[in-house]
């Protein structure tokens, strides 16, 4: 596998990663502002993206313990 096939793969889009958490653009825009979202990657167009490992590790923070 490639190194360009592999990486997309575990890039994920700011409209994936928003549909995966069920939310608006605007709301992640939000956390973005207040720095509670996951990390990401600007890219030069001005694009974001999300590695996978990076949503994985931000939604074990999140995560309630009962």
């Amino acid at each position: 596998m490639t190194t360009a096939i592999r990486s997309r793969r575990t890039m994920l889009t700011l409209a994936e990663v928003c549909e995966e958490l069920a939310i608006s653009r605007s709301t992640f825009y939000d956390w973005r502002a207040k720095r509670r979202a996951p990390r990401c990657i600007k890219l030069p167009n001005g694009d974001l993206r999300i590695r996978r490992s990076d949503l994985d590790h931000w939604l074990d923070d999140c995560e309630d313990v009962a």
